[in-house]
């Protein structure tokens, strides 16, 4: 498969198990997790100050959520990707994260091909006018 590789990763989700099946996933692609974050506001402050290429955020977070933390972090850093991510039966904050300007989202439990193949699909999408 002619992936997307060795992008910057951060995560962002306030389950230590989560995190780490994230990460798994994520460095088994050939990615590389460069931040991690158990709160909104943990994941304003990391997102700002190492810019990974994406964020996996949680959207029901202590401290800020991820709804709020992701407008944060895009008025500072318009062209953040960011992947909203929460369980099943959260449709309307996931709606919420859409329009707070999450790139898109995937609901938990996920597998590994799911996730990979939405970062696939964020990092292929058209580039609306100059490049980076």
């Amino acid at each position: 498969m002619n992936g997307v590789k060795n992008l910057n990763v951060m995560i962002a989700d306030d389950a230590p198990f989560i995190r780490d099946i994230l990460r798994q996933i994520v460095t088994k692609a050939g990615h590389t997790v460069i931040a991690e974050a158990e709160n909104g506001e943990e994941a304003v402050s990391k997102a700002l100050e190492k810019k990974p290429d994406l964020i996996v955020m949680d959207i029901v977070m202590p401290v800020k959520s991820g709804i709020q933390a992701t407008k944060e972090i895009l008025e500072e850093n318009p062209k953040a990707k960011i992947i909203a991510c929460s369980t099943v039966d959260q449709d309307i904050m996931l709606s919420k994260a859409m329009e707070a300007g999450a790139i898109d989202y995937i609901c938990k439990p996920f597998k590994a091909a799911d996730l990979l193949g939405l970062i696939e699909k964020v990092f292929k999408k058209p580039k609306g006018g100059k490049n980076d």
